[in-house]
Order: C-alpha cells, then sequence, then structure tokens
C-alpha cells in the first residue's frame, strides 16, 4: 500500500505523514474570492431583511398597541386599558376585513393613544357604496364585540365589564357622526353626501357644548377632508359621477344598516349605563 493511500485510509493524518502539496489559487480566483464572499453575506442579509420588512406592518401593530395600552393604563388601569384596546382592535379589524373583501390590501393598522386607531388603504374599494360598506364595517364588528361583554356583565355583576361594554358603546356611536374621516362620513358618501356639513355642524355645537382639546383637532381633519370631498366631487378623483353612482336600494340598504346600528349602540348604552348620582 502507498503512502498515499495510507494516508487516505486514515482519519486523522497521522503527524509522521506530510500533507498533499495545495496549488496556489490563480489571480483570477483570488481577486474574485472576496465578491464571491461579499455575495453570498448580501444574499443571506437580503434574506433577512426581507422576512424583517414582511414582519414590519406586524410590528408597527403591535408596539403602538402596547404604547397605547401603556398610555390608557396611566388613566383607566390596566384591565380597563387592555380590554379598551382590545375593542379598538376588533373596530379597526372590521375596516381590515371588508377592505380585503373588497380587493384592497391593507397597509397596516396603527393605534395612536387618545386618538383611537386606523387602517391605512390606498383606496377604499372604488365606489360610494363600497366606502360606505368599509366604514360600516368598523362599527358593526365593535358593536359585536361590545354586546358579546353584556352577558358576562350579567352572569358576573361586575361593573367593570359594564363599564368596558358602556365605552365601547359609546365609542362606535361616536365614529357614525356623518362626518368624513369618520365612519359614519363613510356611510353618507353612498347616502346623502350633502350630511357631511350637517354632521360637520353637529360637531361644531358639541365642542361649545363640551369643549375638549381633541374635538378641535378633529374639527379641523374632518373641515379640512369635508372641503376636499366636497370640491373633488365636481372635478373628478373620487368625485366623479360614477364613484357616488348608487341605486336607490342600496342607498337604502345602507341607510338601514346605519340607523340599525345608531339604534343598537343607542339601546347597549342604556343597558350598561352605571348610575353614580347616589354616590355623590
Amino acid at each position: 500500500m502507498s503512502e498515499q493511500t495510507q494516508w487516505l485510509s486514515r482519519d486523522p493524518a497521522p503527524a509522521d505523514v506530510g500533507l498533499p502539496t495545495t496549488r496556489r489559487p490563480s489571480p483570477l480566483r483570488r481577486a474574485l474570492g472576496p465578491l464571491v464572499v461579499l455575495g453570498a453575506f448580501l444574499l443571506k442579509f437580503g434574506k433577512v431583511a426581507l422576512l424583517f420588512l414582511g414582519k414590519a406592518k406586524f410590528l408597527a401593530t403591535s408596539l403602538s398597541m402596547l404604547l397605547s395600552i401603556g398610555a390608557y393604563t396611566l388613566i383607566w388601569g390596566w384591565r380597563f386599558a387592555l380590554g379598551f384596546v382590545a375593542l379598538l382592535f376588533a373596530h379597526e379589524m372590521g375596516h381590515y376585513v371588508q377592505l380585503r373583501r373588497e380587493g384592497v390590501k391593507p397597509s397596516g393598522m396603527l393605534f395612536i393613544p387618545f386618538l383611537g386607531a386606523v387602517v391605512g388603504a390606498r383606496s377604499l374599494g372604488g365606489s360610494a357604496l363600497a366606502e360606505a360598506r368599509v366604514g360600516l364595517a368598523g362599527p358593526i364588528l365593535g358593536t359585536l364585540a361590545c354586546l358579546a361583554l353584556v352577558p358576562v356583565a350579567i352572569v358576573t355583576g361586575d361593573d367593570f365589564w359594564r363599564a368596558l361594554a358602556f365605552t365601547g358603546f359609546f365609542l362606535n356611536l361616536f365614529n357614525l357622526i356623518p362626518l368624513v374621516p369618520f365612519d359614519g362620513g363613510r356611510a353618507m358618501a353612498a347616502m346623502a353626501p350633502w350630511m357631511w356639513f350637517v354632521g360637520f355642524g353637529g360637531m361644531t355645537l358639541f365642542f361649545f357644548l363640551f369643549p375638549n382639546p381633541i374635538l378641535i383637532l378633529f374639527l379641523l381633519l374632518g373641515g379640512m377632508e369635508t372641503y376636499r370631498r366636497w370640491k373633488g366631487r365636481k372635478r373628478g378623483e373620487e368625485g366623479n359621477p360614477a364613484y357616488y353612482r348608487v341605486t336607490p336600494a342600496q342607498r337604502l340598504a345602507v341607510g338601514a344598516v346605519y340607523l340599525g346600528l345608531i339604534a343598537v349602540l343607542a339601546i347597549g348604552m342604556d343597558l350598561t349605563f352605571i348610575d353614580r348620582s347616589d354616590a355623590l
């Protein structure tokens, strides 16, 4: 058996046998070697970056949700803060699911402490009727989530669940104000766009009766959006005639859902109201 064969048949190689001589790489291989290593690194890093970007929306939603829970905890305590953000999530999931049903891919969900939450999208479905469906889907799912708390409150007798349900009912009812960009304003796009001005007047009156700095922000946003949408109706974009073309039956259906939601939410608030006058 040759010396070379003996080396190949043993593992590890004995010290008394020399390693086979290696050929020195050519200048071309020496030049390309670092580039190959760099390319492999960038390829690996690129996969990680794409994976991170794919989860960026989830991270943004999760972090903003945690931030909102922390902010509300300072006011109401962690239990109520957690429940309130969960109701906000249910409301926004209604918008999210309906956007997907309309063929629109939402860009993500973001929670904003003391202002609520929002689902971003490039479009609301391409028609006033689709916009109304997207707008009303939030209060519908949000109302169902609040209704689920009522039996819990009855069985446990705990005012915590009644207070949480009441707050959720009020939140969804407030969103039905007929003013864009509120959900009620979205519904009015298919029912009667002129109601945007009624909603703006109602919001202004509410502000004078119950002054609140957040209402100022709502008035500014609502006023600018109402002006933009009304002006846009006459010059194109979402304002083209085809966008606002809704049949009487469709308008009646949207109106029935809108008024039905208001009735259910008002009854829900009445059932879960906690009278504290005796405690004063």
